[in-house]
């Protein structure tokens, strides 16, 4: 894992071995919310910065819906490619980005995972995809767990404490801290559940709305904000 510096924009970056991961920060108020001129401009600016292809992303709808990446914007959660030089990510302002990578198929993956896709078991579901549809084994799935809201930060409601532990996968999982809930938690139960060995699981663990180490965007935080981006491509 790497900070890079394009333009004087920050970035994480980590080399898979066959692919690359990034992961955005706000470092110079870099933003790819898709509704501004700005945040439209940099996802072009991504192609030039990372001499990509394509970028493919989504209409991002707190769903568990996953499609295969077809050079168009659908509504969906989680998108998948097998196409070399094509990047495929997911915008977040404290929910979760996950990117997984199956180098013996060369299959890449991004999810977005925010309380309801997380309570909806998107990953788990992006996990089956990878398993039905591209014959992926499970001992090959790499995970990369983005920078989101931390267990330290996310205070929710007495209803949603209820529905999580009223629901069938979760109910008798430790995913709360008083009334914290803890999204990385929640996705480690998944991956566990599926059979995803803990030295193919990497967690940044870096909080969106508290981090001191990098600059980044939280909705949390401040509901005027912008987007991260987390994405990934085969080389």
């Amino acid at each position: 894992m790497e900070n890079i510096l394009i333009e004087g924009y920050e970035f994480i970056k980590i080399d898979l071995g066959g692919a690359t991961a990034v992961f955005s920060t706000a470092k110079n108020n870099l933003d790819f919310n898709k509704a501004t001129v700005s945040g439209r401009r940099n996802m072009e600016n991504l192609k030039k910065w990372f001499k990509l292809k394509n970028v493919g992303y989504l209409s991002q709808v707190h769903g568990d819906k996953l499609i295969i990446y077809k050079n168009k914007i659908e509504d969906a959660d989680g998108i998948f490619t097998g196409e070399s030089n094509i990047a495929v990510g997911v915008f977040n302002a404290d929910c979760v980005p996950i990117l997984l990578y199956d180098k013996e198929k060369g299959i890449i993956a991004a999810v977005h995972s925010g309380w309801r896709g997380t309570y909806n078991l998107i990953l788990s579901k992006a996990i089956e995809k990878l398993e039905r549809e591209y014959k992926s084994n499970v001992e090959n799935i790499k995970v990369y767990i983005g920078p989101h809201i931390g267990v330290c930060c996310y205070t929710v409601g007495e209803e949603l404490i209820a529905k999580f532990k009223n629901s069938m996968f979760y109910k008798d999982k430790d995913i709360f801290v008083n009334n914290n809930l803890d999204l990385k938690k929640c996705l480690l139960y998944q991956l566990k559940d599926k059979g995803i060995k803990d030295r193919n699981i990497n967690c940044l663990d870096i909080c969106t709305s508290c981090s001191s180490e990098y600059k980044l965007h939280s909705y949390r935080k401040n509901k005027k904000c912008g987007r991260q981006f987390s994405f990934l491509y085969l080389n």
